[in-house]
């Protein structure tokens, strides 16, 4: 929770019309500043924490004939189609004295919310150990976000990027894995394999350098973005509305295409209050890809104006209302006859109507977000 808690308060997000699969213009100028490590280059030496607790540096794979280095992340979904890919190259040519590493160069801070949209976890250290044991990683996957050191002087494009070198450590390849993203259709050209393949029999590599496709790198220096970002999202208007009891029951009807995050809260409600952020953050993360957030106060109505301003600081600028009924019981049995009354109550609602999550008292954000990706509405781009 508190790993998630971090990511809301440093991230912020702004709906803007870019997939994260290409590289905006200001991430392709940016990524100009480090270049990339050049064929028949020597690996440059490292020392990186692995999620295992060890500490990995470029001597701790001496007896093997080929080494690939493999720059990797967690949000990205491209990295994600290929997850599956590198366990089983590892598997398959380990036997071969041939090993394989990951280093992830994101630095968590130079991630937007609406970036992390596609995944459940993020690219913090503490999140590379979640993805790692969920998907099973057999091969050391290493962080090198803090400072990006070894990041800039092998200089990868995006994530996935390969970097494959011989038994002297002079680069032979570097690019991509294959040249098809989606794991369920078969690639054309195996060049990560080919490259291997080459090495190991002592011949020049077929293809030596490939275009990269996938998520830019999250340099850590980008904060000028988030700025940016920060302060197109406080822009965003922030309205509360009034409804009714038979309104509510239309918004838990959910005649909509979207997934629908209900929030019942009040300014008096300390655990309303302290949660609301992280709700917040939540819709930011997803909203993109169809999560839409809407909070429902049951403060009185002579309150609206503290309700508001509330609201506006914590830049809620999806659909809010207050009710304005008399009888609070109304209000609870058009939100949910199944639930008590206590505040704050939370419900996650398909469009057919059909509630997937309900839950009365503060939540947990991070079991919360999970129940959110694992929808079928959402999930990975690549199942």
């Amino acid at each position: 929770m508190k790993n998630y808690k971090r990511i809301g308060l440093v991230l912020v997000a702004t709906l803007l019309s870019v997939t994260v699969n290409v590289a905006s213009a200001q991430d392709a100028a940016h990524q100009y500043d480090h270049k990339t490590l050049e064929i028949g280059a020597s690996a440059p030496d490292f020392s990186l924490p692995g999620i295992d607790g060890k500490t990995y540096m470029l001597n701790s794979f001496k007896n093997a004939k080929v080494l690939v280095v493999v720059f990797m992340c967690n949000h990205c979904p491209t990295s994600q189609a290929y997850e599956q890919r590198i366990i089983k190259l590892t598997s398959d040519y380990a036997p071969k004295s041939v090993a394989l590493v990951a280093i992830n160069p994101n630095n968590p801070n130079g991630l937007r919310l609406d970036e992390l949209g596609y995944s459940d976890v993020g690219d913090s250290f503490d999140d590379m150990k979640v993805r790692a044991k969920d998907a099973g990683f057999n091969f050391p996957y290493l962080y090198d976000g803090d400072t990006e050191i070894t990041s800039d002087k092998y200089g990868p494009v995006s994530t996935p990027h390969v970097f494959i070198f011989d038994k002297d450590r002079k680069l032979r390849y570097n690019g991509r894995i294959d040249d098809m993203e989606n794991p369920a259709k078969t690639p054309h050209s195996l060049d990560a394999r080919n490259a291997i393949d080459a090495i190991l029999s002592g011949k020049e590599v077929p293809v030596a350098v490939t275009k990269t496709f996938g998520c830019s790198i999250k340099w850590k220096d980008k904060s000028d973005w988030i700025q940016k970002a920060t302060i197109q999202w406080a822009k965003e208007p922030v309205k509360l509305d009034t409804i009714s009891a038979s309104g509510i029951a239309e918004i838990v009807k959910n005649h909509t295409d979207k997934l629908r995050l209900i929030n019942v809260w009040a300014t008096w409600c300390g655990p309303c209050v302290a949660e609301f952020a992280d709700l917040v953050t939540l819709n930011h993360t997803y909203r993109d890809r169809g999560l839409e957030f809407v909070s429902i106060s049951a403060d009185d109505p002579s309150r609206t104006d503290k309700a508001l301003k509330f609201l506006v600081s914590k830049q809620a600028s999806g659909p809010n209302y207050i009710y304005t009924g008399d009888d609070k019981y109304k209000m609870i049995d058009a939100v949910d006859p199944k639930w008590d009354g206590a505040l704050p109550y939370t419900m996650l609602v398909d469009p057919d109507g059909k509630i997937v999550y309900a839950h009365q008292g503060a939540i947990d954000p991070e079991e919360l977000r999970k129940v959110i990706f694992n929808d079928p509405l959402m999930g990975r781009i690549y199942k």
